[in-house]
């Protein structure tokens, strides 16, 4: 028989779409020709197939070999193929068997001696293998980054000819046990580091318990960084389908995946610098940005104003969706980019409005026009504005009188918040629909009266209504209450202060 069909798996986002490898063989001038949209990577694939199966001491036909790549709609990139495209030209020559090729799947990149190489996205192919009931064949390499997969079977090897002695009955290769690494506590730093900015750490709480965004404003130095980057050590771990969806969005990215933080949220802190497409993701073959490798975790725009606001206003979408969708002329991939945005900026453009030491000299409309450089309808999609004082030199000295709270026992604040949020509503607090809110934030006739009193004198949009109610819910779960009172309501209106459809609170 001088056709045989291997099964692999592709990259389109974070999915992983089957592709079968069909070879044929039939005579004719010797010659390899691969189709099905191959990119220049897989094309080269050729030498190096030719080359790994010569130096393992197989025969390769001295005929006309053609591979086929189906579906052919779908790019094929990367050297993940050799494999499948070695086995595929073993089988069509009768070197190997047809029928012990069905109930697998390859993925791997080949030296010219046969060894195998690591290839990105092994963690949604050993997902969706698993869902098709076929093992997966994978290099030594991946097999941690696989073996996340519960009831997948992953079988790795380390040679061309460890594959092919499997194959052949011969050597079996032992499956990779199902070894999810064990929870660690966050190595992230820690509040209790931090001296004063009680008010801060409190709305940093809420913005945890909830996962709220956050907007940070104050002068240089004052902390805005450093508290931060303190925000996902106070977050819940994640589950194992959050993290399982997190460690998928790093394996198909430039960044690896390091199994030792496992469960812990991600943190993402690009500079000011940082293009649209790197933020959202882009490229010929689209990859993840920012916003997704930030996906159950925070990510931290310091320096707000000098981001380009083109490249800011491309988080408006994902800030309400959850998703982003990157459109080639090619092809259309949706990533996920559920993030907690936290953002920190100066007031003006010397640093000092408002400042204890009087240094600013900005004028009304430098203010203006520094501020502009973020737009209303972002602003608008940040629940929390606070704003962030120095420290009084003697507290920076001598810390607080009653000592500062831990990382660990404000997390266990978050916790108990976040569980009362999910057994109410299954997610939290940020993410409730209008349905929701009506049922979970119900207020009394003294509540409503207040909140349109704050609507009124504000100029509050509609979605800064429902921001404020979802935000009155996480305060009052934070304090332990059913209902949401007056002083949850009022503290939650507080947050909205630097709200861009009211000029006069801006400066």
């Amino acid at each position: 028989m001088s056709l045989a069909i291997v099964y692999t798996r592709g990259r389109q986002g974070i999915a992983a779409p089957l592709v079968t490898v069909e070879v044929h063989i039939s005579n004719g001038l010797p010659a390899l020709n691969i189709v099905g949209l191959p990119e220049a990577a897989v094309k080269e694939s050729k030498d190096r197939v030719r080359g790994a199966l010569l130096n393992c001491h197989f025969e390769f036909p001295m005929q006309r070999v053609t591979v086929n790549m189906a579906p052919a709609d779908i790019p094929k990139e990367g050297g993940r193929f050799d494999l499948p495209i070695a086995l595929g030209i073993l089988a069509a020559s009768g070197q190997l068997p047809h029928r012990a090729l069905q109930d697998m799947e390859f993925l791997g990149e080949l030296s010219l001696g046969g060894e195998l190489r690591p290839v990105a996205g092994v963690l949604p192919a050993a997902l969706q293998a698993r869902d098709a009931g076929r093992a997966l064949v994978i290099p030594t390499g991946n097999a941690d980054e696989a073996a996340l997969v519960e009831a997948a079977r992953v079988l790795p090897a380390n040679h061309l000819l460890e594959v092919c002695a499997h194959i052949n009955g011969q050597r079996p290769i032992m499956p990779a046990a199902f070894q999810p690494p064990a929870a660690r506590d966050n190595d992230y730093p820690d509040f209790s580091e931090v001296h004063g900015h009680f008010q801060v750490k409190r709305a940093l709480e809420i913005a945890a318990a909830g996962r709220h965004n956050l907007l940070m404003m104050g002068p240089p130095g004052t902390g805005k960084s450093m508290l931060a980057s303190r925000l996902p050590g106070i977050l819940p771990p994640l589950s194992d389908e959050e993290a399982l969806e997190s460690a998928a969005i790093a394996s198909v990215s430039d960044t690896s995946f390091n199994p030792q933080r496992w469960r812990q949220p991600p943190f993402r802190s690009p500079h000011h610098t940082a293009s649209a497409p790197a933020l959202v993701g882009g490229g010929g073959n689209p990859k993840p940005g920012e916003v997704s490798l930030a996906t159950h975790g925070v990510l931290f725009l310091d320096e707000l104003p000098e981001f380009d606001r083109k490249v800011l206003e491309v988080l408006r979408e994902p800030l309400e969706t959850g998703t982003i969708t990157i459109s080639r002329a090619a092809r259309q991939v949706d990533f996920p980019a559920r993030f907690q945005l936290i953002a920190a900026m100066n007031p003006c453009p010397c640093g000092y409005l408002g400042d204890a030491s009087g240094r600013c000299r900005c004028t009304p409309d430098q203010v203006l026009r520094y501020r502009g450089r973020i737009s209303g309808p972002l602003v608008d999609r940040i629940d929390m504005h606070i704003e962030v004082p120095r420290v009084p030199q003697e507290m920076l000295r001598k810390g607080s009188p009653g000592g500062e709270e831990s990382s660990a026992v404000i997390r266990a604040r978050v916790i108990a918040a976040r569980e009362r949020a999910l057994q109410r509503a299954a997610r939290p607090n940020a993410l409730l629909s209008p349905t929701l809110i009506r049922r979970d934030c119900a207020l009394s006739e003294d509540g409503h009266r207040l909140l349109e009193q704050a609507i009124d004198k504000l100029g509050l949009s509609h979605r800064a209504y429902h921001r404020i109610l979802k935000l009155a819910r996480t305060i009052a779960d934070l304090a332990g209450s059913e209902d949401i009172g007056i002083p949850h309501l009022s503290e939650a209106i507080g947050y909205r202060r630097l709200d861009r459809s009211a000029p006069h609170s801006r400066i």
